[in-house]
């Protein structure tokens, strides 16, 4: 069995293989000169018509940044690590909520999920902790010392207006209704979100060490039963963007560069009251992200946590365009709120209008061969490396979600050959989701049915 260190080296070959394969067969790196190019753009095309194909070429740089925290991300540390060591006494952990959001829509689900997540609290000697549902209606959670159920009145109004999840979560942080200590721990999750022994020993790694307020840590969405393979695979991506940006910006700068997830967080209840999920309508539809970036404008620190999570991806292709639909029209009312200063999300807005502008640089793969254009050579390396490195994002995901003595290695390469086979897929519809998502209403939080039970009409 080969040792996590060789896993990395492996990966980090097979990363760079792909990068020059890339390279070469997209003409990102000429060998001998290309004489087809050898030609006026302006005087082919005219004025006008150059100067929109080298706009839309310019497109495609938009998401440099991001390949490039990835690309650091992926290599500078190890991305096959072995199991989480505890480097201190579970008894000595200061105490943890795992605050669990719900609409209330999934009951049976809840109460699997937080009695699952229990026995995973106990399994890994977890001492000091409580498991809260906040949910808009009533569950029936059992009772039981370490489980609290709170429901959101339909009467509670924010400060500023916010709604939907940043609603629930706020009403926590009440005077009346928060239980907890400044010093105490909110481990943040989806109604879907499972704990494993590994994700429990990683956030007492990261209470312990108290250096940082807020952390977080890797989703993986191939467990168990994989429900739609397409969603699944799409969502391979997801993975490799948690151990490539994510990683590198919370290890190495401790800030959110680029924002970060809305489960599997984990904070300082004192530092979440002080940044507050009460942010109006423009923090309340992607409150993650809103929340992430003002705890950032505050000087608040971030850090990675170790250990891995599991989650469920969309069960249709409806839901994951809507999910797509939420997330961009969220980061762009963070992008766009006066409420954060411009210096602090300028990598966000940079990376959130490289995906609005998705339809247009998603041109240049036809308009590449129609209506070719010289380029600097160094303009053809990037444009070829920021292409190489996001269909490998594919590849390491899937290598990082399913195990290889699980599925066995024809079923292993078959993942791999589908999560290539699904990127025309995805393209196609994180472009609908941009449409839609810009000329639609971005105040609407739209729910991901994660349960698998079919709903009962009364």
């Amino acid at each position: 069995m080969l040792s996590s260190r060789a896993k990395h080296c492996l990966h980090c070959l097979l990363l760079f293989g792909v990068i020059v394969v890339f390279e070469l067969f997209t003409g990102g790196v000429r060998l001998q000169e290309d004489k087809s190019l050898d030609f006026d753009p302006w005087e082919r095309y005219g004025y006008l018509g150059a100067s929109l194909l080298y706009f839309l070429r310019l497109l495609t740089f938009l998401p440099l940044p991001q390949v490039l925290l990835n690309f650091a991300g992926l290599t500078l540390y190890n991305a096959f690590p072995d199991k989480v060591i505890l480097k201190g006494s579970p008894l000595l952990a200061p105490f943890i909520c795992i605050r669990i959001v719900t609409r209330g829509d999934f009951p049976q689900l809840v109460k699997a999920n937080v009695e699952r997540n229990m026995a995973k609290c106990t399994e890994a000697g977890l001492e000091n902790f409580l498991l809260e549902v906040v949910t808009d209606k009533r569950v029936g959670l059992p009772v039981h010392r370490r489980i609290r159920e709170v429901v959101v009145p339909t009467t509670y109004k924010t400060k500023s207006g916010a709604l939907f999840k940043a609603r629930a979560l706020q009403y926590c942080l009440e005077d009346d209704v928060n239980m907890l200590a400044d010093t105490d721990w909110i481990v943040h999750l989806d109604e879907e979100t499972l704990l494993t022994e590994n994700s429990v020993r990683g956030i007492l790694n990261f209470v312990l060490d108290g250096k940082h307020h807020f952390g977080q840590g890797l989703i993986t969405y191939a467990n168990e039963e994989v429900v739609n393979w397409v969603t699944t695979l799409a969502d391979s991506f997801r993975v490799a963007d948690d151990m490539g940006k994510l990683r590198l910006q919370f290890s190495m700068f401790h800030k959110p560069l680029l924002s970060w997830k809305g489960s599997y967080v984990v904070t300082q209840v004192g530092a979440e009251r002080q940044v507050s999920f009460d942010n109006g309508l423009d923090g309340s539809v992607a409150e993650d992200c809103y929340f992430a970036m003002r705890a950032y404008s505050l000087g608040y620190t971030f850090n990675f946590v170790e250990g891995e999570m599991w989650e469920k991806s969309p069960f249709s292709l409806w839901d994951f365009v809507q999910q797509r639909k939420r997330w961009l029209q969220g980061i762009l009312l963070v992008v766009h709120s006066r409420g954060i200063p411009l210096s602090y999300k300028l990598l966000l807005a940079i990376s959130c209008y490289s995906w609005v502008t998705m339809p247009l640089s998603t041109s240049n793969v036809v308009l590449a061969a129609l209506c070719p254009i010289p380029c600097p050579p160094l303009m053809d390396f990037l444009c070829a490396f920021i292409g190489a490195v996001n269909i490998y994002m594919y590849v390491f995901g899937v290598v990082k979600s399913f195990s290889l003595y699980r599925f066995g290695i024809f079923r292993f390469v078959l993942c791999i050959a589908g999560a290539l086979c699904t990127i025309p897929v995805n393209v196609l519809i994180e472009n609908v989701a941009v449409i839609w998502g810009l000329f639609g209403n971005k105040h609407k939080f739209y729910i991901v049915n994660k349960d698998l039970r079919p709903l009962v009409t009364v």
